[in-house]
């Protein structure tokens, strides 16, 4: 990206600086170009490799149509909010090494919905306070406005973007608490047929074996004596 003297430019972590002078100089042999830049922010002069450039990130401020999509962005309602402490810092610090203004948006909005839950490290602290200062001085220079009107607007998209997250939040709830299955009935199981049972058979009890060895003898005899009557009988007659 080629830059011209008296162009604003934005210099990753550093903030807005405008390019005084654009000179070459040798360096152990090696001759190459550099932009001379003057911070806006505290009036120093950072030196940057004109082949460098794409590397470290510098890059022209947005403009004013750009101003309005970053608002926009800024009030969306969508937070990135890792749990774990190294992976937020990590993904946060890629972030700011961009020098995207986008991605320096989404550092603020997460830190900053962050720290209204708990207290932020010390380093991540020095990192939201460096993303907001960045953010309101870009626009503080591309719309021509003070930095506590600037500031005054950023705070009042990022409410909003804390309330429509809540509102998103709560809608999700509703839904999962409506979708919840019921608890289904207990189903007694089906009861079994009685089949009747069959009518006991009756148990004929046979004598026992020495009632019958007993009365044997006694039939006999009567027999022989039925026996002697009629012979009796037939004599007489």
């Amino acid at each position: 990206m080629s830059f011209q003297i008296g162009d604003k430019v934005i210099y990753p972590n550093h903030g807005l600086g405008v390019v005084e002078k654009i000179e070459e100089k040798t360096i152990l042999g090696t001759t190459c170009g550099f932009f001379h830049l003057r911070i806006l922010s505290n009036d120093t002069t950072v030196l940057v490799p004109v082949v460098n450039v794409d590397n470290v990130g510098l890059r022209r401020a947005i403009t004013d149509e750009e101003v309005e999509r970053l608002f926009h962005l800024l009030g969306d309602g969508k937070i990135d909010n890792h749990q774990n402490w190294k992976g937020r810092f990590k993904d946060n610090s890629d972030k700011m090494r961009t020098g995207s203004i986008y991605d320096m948006a989404d550092v603020l909005k997460s830190l900053t919905f962050l720290a209204k839950s708990k207290s932020l490290s010390f380093r991540e602290k020095r990192m939201l306070d460096r993303a907001k200062s960045l953010i309101i001085s870009e626009i503080s220079e591309v719309m021509r406005l003070t930095v506590l009107e600037v500031e005054d607007r950023v705070e009042k998209a990022l409410e909003r973007c804390f309330m429509m997250k809540a509102r998103s939040a709560q809608r999700a709830a509703t839904r999962a608490a409506t979708a919840k299955p019921t608890p289904a009935k207990a189903v007694a199981p089906p009861a079994r047929a009685v089949v009747p049972a069959a009518p006991a058979r009756a148990i004929v009890t046979a004598p026992p074996a020495r009632a019958i060895a007993a009365t044997a003898p006694r039939a006999a005899a009567a027999t022989a004596t039925r026996a002697a009557v009629a012979r009796r009988q037939a004599r007489a007659s």
